[in-house]
């Protein structure tokens, strides 16, 4: 995307985030706010594997106001296999499950966005615009956790895409996921930044009763604009605090997870997200310095020029200086924290604050001996 390299030397130049702006405008990446209204991207790029480039241009038609805006739609996807396996030393979790692909809650930072590209669509407005259920999920989780020689461990919900973004009021994967956990007495840790999760309530309280589950809020900051134009769709800070209180008060382990962290545009709030996290119920804390691999970087940076042009060139200074100059580092053991003294700071912070408010004193580990294994439940193959 050579127009936001262009746009971003322009910023740090002398012709300021006005020019920036001007050159993304002239392009043809940018589309038109009416288009993507109640989205976080602004741009929607071709992915890196295709052919061709989007630009947005008058043919002469005159038909440019007859476009109508990007509607979510969703389309079915039939895996195989359903758990995701990894071997990555810096986190926490060897296999995950992803119930959808894509995300509506349109976070403009989502590291997964470079995945749509897989699917030949942009990971830009596509991503949070164009989705796939995976509505099998259960039954090859099912069949999955049945093969033998199966050794349990937990299994991640929600480290790439929401379980609970808002399509799943209607498609009810994660709900028919859990009812195979428990009935597996197989442990879950979910992360998420939607109150849906609350209506999952009984069966997490009595997977929390058994030491099989917790759950993870994702809360970004407090400050409600910042929020509604960088994770648009997603449930609002006072929403997530009162869901963590929710699942706090009915048994089931909660933490909060600041992430992720923005140098000069919400690294400020961390104690403060904290100490709200604790008030509301939340025993575990962690964080995540902002990611930008591939395609986010140009759509996080084209969405810090329109929103906040007088803080682009301080951001993004901030941001590569955490990432020995580069938008991004991808080396294990930096990429989620960062390197450099302003990632030490963000780092003594969070555990000052963190050990004041008594976050983190004991770590919580889910149990792994009540698995039953063998064939699929029969409850199951109804689904």
């Amino acid at each position: 995307m050579e127009p936001i390299v262009q746009a971003d030397v322009a910023a740090f130049g002398t012709g300021r985030s006005e020019m920036a702006n001007a050159m993304i405008e002239q392009s043809g990446l940018r589309l038109r706010p009416d288009r993507a209204r109640g989205r976080a991207a602004g741009i929607n790029p071709s992915g890196r594997y295709e052919p061709v480039s989007r630009h947005v241009f008058d043919d002469g038609w005159e038909s440019l106001e007859e476009l109508p805006p990007f509607k979510t739609e969703v389309q079915v996807e039939r895996p195989r296999t359903i758990i995701t396996r990894n071997s990555s030393p810096d986190i926490s979790f060897d296999r995950s499950v992803n119930p959808y692909r894509g995300c509506e809650h349109g976070c403009v930072y989502c590291f997964a966005r470079p995945t749509h590209a897989y699917m030949g669509l942009s990971p830009g407005l596509d991503f949070e615009a164009r989705l796939f259920a995976k509505p099998d999920a259960a039954r090859l989780l099912d069949k999955e956790l049945s093969k033998e020689g199966y050794t349990p461990r937990t299994i991640a919900i929600g480290t790439n895409t929401d379980p609970y973004q808002p399509i799943e009021k209607q498609y009810r994967i994660m709900r028919e996921i859990l009812e195979v956990l428990e009935a597996r007495g197989h442990p879950v840790g979910i992360v998420t930044k939607a109150a849906l999760v609350t209506r999952d309530i009984d069966i997490l309280a009595r997977m929390a009763q058994r030491g099989l589950a917790k759950v993870a809020l994702s809360v970004t900051t407090m400050d409600r604009r910042l929020a509604r134009t960088m994770e648009p769709r997603a449930a609002t800070p006072t929403k997530r605090l009162e869901t963590i209180r929710q699942l706090t008060d009915a048994g089931i382990p909660t933490s909060v997870l600041v992430a992720p962290i923005i140098p000069g545009l919400n690294d400020q709030e961390l104690e403060r997200i904290l100490d709200s996290a604790r008030a509301a119920g939340a025993r575990e804390a962690g964080y995540v310095v902002l990611r930008l691999p591939l395609e986010v970087a140009p759509i996080f940076k084209d969405w810090l020029l329109r929103n906040y042009p007088d803080r682009y060139r301080h951001v993004i200074s901030l941001i590569r200086s955490m990432r020995d100059g580069k938008d991004y580092d991808a080396e294990w053991g930096k990429r989620m924290k960062g390197a450099g003294p302003y990632a030490w700071q963000i780092g003594r912070r969070f555990e000052i604050a963190a050990k004041k408010l008594g976050l983190n004193t004991q770590r919580l580990s889910l149990r792994t001996d009540q698995f039953v294994a063998g064939k699929h439940s029969e409850q199951l193959m109804l689904l």
